[in-house]
């Protein structure tokens, strides 16, 4: 089938001109956000549609980061992949790509156990207790110090501190709620369910509209963890294959080895 296989080479076109695609916007929408969108009532709707819109684009710098960590955002030239992952994540929340990989393979090593960094052991159905466990997993000192010279630059370049916290410190909240309800809480829960194997993880049963808007497809994630190397934008076809080789293919065939797996 033509969507079981995709070359090297069309995978990091592909990647490379989405990736490019997703931070032009929102550089574009967060410098005008920030310095020229005026505040007051007449453009409310406006206002209330530029924070969706740089919501939903914060997500996709997430995104990219996390399949640059995956080497699948570029994989005929894993170093551009790693440059774009670090630019994406900085623009996102001044994360550091070098300590956010580790921890991120470190989830997918061990998903829902005491040293999966992304779960909460203690709390495996409570939204806001899990929730904040994430928030201090990863946002911590360093993180908090450069936001603040961050914004301290922004002022220092004349945005307004309304537009800042509007366009800029909601976005990065909303998200950050946006990232961890679909891609994390959703689909690593304990709901009475069993989960059908070690990956520990759900999809939810999006169209692919919806699950682009939602978290860019990141909620197909039992998906994304039986092929952890398959980018966002190609794990509604991997969905679809699956779907329809489930009667005759077992689905621990459609598992990657994790690391430090024997062979």
């Amino acid at each position: 089938m033509r969507s079981e296989t995709l070359s090297p080479a069309r995978q990091t076109r592909i990647g490379l001109l989405l990736s490019a695609l997703i931070l032009c916007a929102w550089l574009a929408l967060h410098v005008y956000a920030l310095w020229f969108h005026p505040l007051h009532w007449e453009t409310g709707l406006a206002s209330t549609l530029l924070v969706a819109v740089l919501t939903w684009l914060s997500v996709g710098l997430f995104i990219i980061a996390h399949d640059a960590m995956h080497g699948s955002l570029a994989p005929l030239s894993p170093s551009w992949g790693r440059r774009i992952g670090t630019v994406a994540l900085w623009c996102y929340a001044n994360f550091s790509f070098a300590k956010q990989l580790p921890q991120h393979h470190a989830h997918h090593h061990a998903p829902g156990s005491g040293t999966d960094p992304d779960f909460h052991p203690n709390h495996p159905r409570s939204f806001w207790r899990w929730y904040v466990r994430f928030m201090v997993t990863y946002f911590r000192g360093r993180e908090i110090l450069w936001m603040n010279v961050r914004v301290f630059l922004y002022i220092l370049a004349g945005a307004p501190v309304a537009n800042i916290l509007l366009f800029f410190a909601l976005p990065g909240l909303l998200s950050s709620l946006q990232l961890f309800y679909f891609g994390t809480f959703l689909p690593h829960r304990h709901d009475g369910r069993a989960f059908a194997d070690g990956h520990h993880a759900r999809s939810n049963d999006y169209p692919p509209l919806l699950s682009l808007l939602s978290c860019f497809h990141f909620g197909y994630h039992y998906e994304h963890h039986l092929s952890p190397g398959t980018p966002w934008w190609r794990l509604p076809a991997i969905r679809r294959l699956r779907a329809s080789a489930a009667p005759r293919r077992p689905a621990h065939q459609w598992a990657l080895p994790r690391p430090g797996a024997s062979a």
